[in-house]
């Protein structure tokens, strides 16, 4: 081994050491910032160490230095244009989407380094090429369905497809029968690559298209483990350490961070992963409930949380989609300087990405200690006088205590265990699982219709003169 490429060698474990410390400080909002920082810093030693070994060793042509140069410069601005742009409400979107870009990314590595190789390819790096290939193809298209999801480009329920079972058991025959043939049959080799990505490519639609939407933050989850996974193999294939220890390092993250969203919906992971397999196209979902919702003001609602004792508020996408965590920050340290006991519930899967509440209200200067996660916020609700939720829907759906829906069996905010129960939500629509939200039909339930920013503006307002 040369001395460049020890020097590399050293270069990228400490890149890897960084990128693992940041890791380790996104685990609290408080330290969120600076772990995004320093993973940072150890991805642009590592990109910066692979130009000088490059630059060391010589590139194959001048052409190759251009295009490599001018792929960087397009992918950096076009990487912070959108992150710098995109609103909070769309960052789900957008992870798919970076999801998409760098799934496509490894798969094409892989598919070059077997068609280009100038000498027969080793097993290891016909498997490990050939696994880029598939894993890189499935996430592509995964991706892009998710984010078409998201973004309401395509529905948001499950997508049921004609014979969509024999569809997915032929994709999946086809793709690993073509992948075994890659590894075994040299002369049709450039054939068996294209059937294989192809092939793979099909089976990325087929796996997320039947998914709801209730399931997308374990969905992103996995599909950015398998983004880490297409980089780590395609990194193996062509003998890259800095992809190897990235990829790795993504996706034990990814695999880690399914896991833990899966059992805070309480739903094993293959569940959600074969979610259009098998199975019945359309839950029961029963005659959905009964009654009609109460509509209150803003006014009424500022005297009841001025004449609270304890307030907890229960954001949801409803929050993030109007921008409102700072005027529901205000609103609590306004009830706060009153003597009144405010917190916040935080559902792991609130919002369309883990952690997306947290970070908005981190983002609003909520101290970190009144964010409360589902379990120690659930036995407070009883003593709350009024639980203000916004723009939370299936999280706190109280049909999740019964078989036979979409969200049966998921972990919810027990809201309706509060005295009194104040909805903001911006119209009548059902949530992301396509269901009535019981919640909303409930005696102790008033509903207040509008923006959620509109709305915590004017219930601002009117506490601020009922208090002086």
């Amino acid at each position: 081994m040369s001395t460049i490429d020890v020097v590399a060698s050293y270069v990228y474990l400490l890149s890897a050491v960084l990128f693992v410390v940041g890791l380790h400080f996104m685990n609290s909002p408080k330290t969120a910032r600076r772990g995004n920082q320093i993973s940072a810093v150890g991805m642009v030693i590592a990109v910066v160490m692979a130009f000088v070994r490059f630059f060391v060793t010589g590139f194959l042509s001048s052409a190759a230095l251009i295009v490599l140069i001018a792929g960087i410069v397009v992918g950096a601005i076009a990487g912070l244009y959108s992150a710098k742009k995109v609103k909070m409400t769309d960052m789900p979107q957008l992870v798919s989407v970076f999801n998409t870009v760098g799934g496509g990314a490894a798969a094409l590595v892989a598919l070059n380094d077997i068609l280009t190789s100038e000498k027969l390819p080793t097993l290891v790096v016909l498997i490990t090429a050939g696994l880029g290939i598939v894993i890189g193809s499935i996430t592509f298209t995964g991706s892009l369905v998710a984010a078409g999801k998201l973004q309401g480009i395509l529905p948001g329920k499950p997508i049921s497809l004609p014979m969509k079972d024999v569809w997915m058991v032929l994709s999946i025959l086809l793709t690993i029968a073509s992948f075994v043939l890659l590894v075994a049959d040299e002369p049709h080799r450039m054939l068996w690559s294209l059937l294989t990505t192809l092939s793979a490519l099909l089976y990325g639609l087929l796996f997320v298209l039947p998914i709801g939407g209730a399931d997308m933050p374990v969905v992103i989850s996995v599909l950015n483990a398998c983004t880490g996974t297409a980089v780590a193999m395609s990194g193996l294939a062509i003998d890259n350490v800095a992809l190897i220890v990235a990829g790795a390092l993504v996706g034990a993250a990814g695999v880690t961070l399914s896991v833990l969203m899966a059992q805070a919906m309480n739903r094993p992971l293959t569940s959600v992963l074969v979610g259009g397999f098998g199975g019945s196209d359309v839950a029961a979902v029963g005659d959905g409930p009964e009654g009609s919702m109460k509509e209150t003001t803003a006014d009424d609602v500022a005297v009841q949380l001025v004449y609270a004792q304890k307030v907890i508020f229960v954001p949801g996408f409803g929050l993030a989609q109007a921008q409102a965590q700072r005027e529901l920050a205000d609103l609590g340290d306004l009830l706060k300087n009153r003597g009144i006991d405010v917190s916040y519930a935080i559902h792991p899967v609130a919002g369309r990405m883990p952690g997306h509440m947290n970070v908005l209200l981190a983002e609003a200067n909520v101290p970190y200690e009144e964010l409360v996660d589902l379990d120690d916020i659930n036995p407070q609700f009883p003593a709350a006088s009024i639980s203000l939720v916004v723009g939370a829907n299936d999280v706190t759906n109280p049909a999740a205590r019964r078989p036979g829906t979409p969200v049966s069996g998921m972990p919810i905010l027990d809201v309706d265990k509060s005295e009194h129960v104040v909805v903001i939500k911006r119209g009548r629509g059902k949530g992301y699982a396509g269901i009535e939200n019981e919640l909303y039909f409930n005696d102790n339930t008033q509903m207040l219709f509008g923006d959620a920013k509109k709305e915590l503006q004017a219930i601002i307002a009117s506490v601020k003169e009922l208090i002086q």
